[in-house]
């Protein structure tokens, strides 16, 4: 499993409360090479913009943006890196309920060998999130996002006596794997923060 896979669970999971292959059609993966650093993209007016990737993330109004942070304790190659890290409070404040996070990174496809398809990115982490304690609820599956070939698979477990869901999505786009990791307490919670995410045209502020 690669550094930054690690990471982003290993950050999620050191925080107060949590915050961060089956029947699945086959998407092959392009042969192109990140030969460059991805585009870290731009967090403006509660926006993150990667025109990169072409999506866009509209965050929730108050979060902390710990992407910065996130980056500075990656040892990650220059090709891998966290784009977007936030959370519905600062990860160092304490509280009794669960600290939603979102978590989006790219990391090169050349550091899983063999990688054909999406899907297959979550071997390692299924590994990694059952070490910790969650409990795959659906096993990878198709989960178009604005008709990008998207696949995602949902998590659930308890930290300190909290009920946790994570979900991550997983695109395979110009030679990287772009990953969106989504920490809620329950469904409906679930759904307001993917609903953030898409794909083809940038939002404006409002959201409108």
């Amino acid at each position: 499993m690669s550094r930054l896979c690690f990471l982003v669970f290993v950050f999620v999971a050191a925080l107060p409360v949590w915050a961060q292959q089956s029947q699945v059609s086959s998407k092959t993966a392009s042969h192109a090479t990140a030969d460059e650093a991805p585009d870290p993209g731009v967090l403006s007016n509660g926006v993150y913009r990667n025109p990169s990737f072409g999506f866009t993330y509209k965050v929730p109004f108050g979060w902390v943006d710990r992407t910065d942070a996130m980056r500075q304790d990656s040892t990650a190659s220059s090709k891998s890196m966290v784009l977007l890290g936030v959370f519905e409070r600062p990860p160092e404040a304490t509280g009794d309920t669960l600290n939603s996070a979102v978590v989006i990174a790219a990391e090169s496809a050349s550091a899983y060998p063999g990688l054909k398809a999406a899907a297959q990115y979550f071997g390692p982490l299924t590994e990694v999130a059952t070490a910790k304690g969650l409990k795959v609820v659906n096993p990878p599956y198709e989960f178009p996002v604005d008709a990008k070939p998207i696949v995602r698979c949902d998590f659930a477990g308890e930290m300190r006596g909290l009920p946790v869901q994570q979900s991550t999505l997983v695109l395979l786009q110009k030679g990287y794997l772009i990953s969106f990791t989504f920490i809620a307490s329950n469904d409906d919670e679930m759904a307001e923060r993917i609903d953030g995410l898409q794909f083809g045209k940038v939002r404006n502020p409002a959201g409108k």
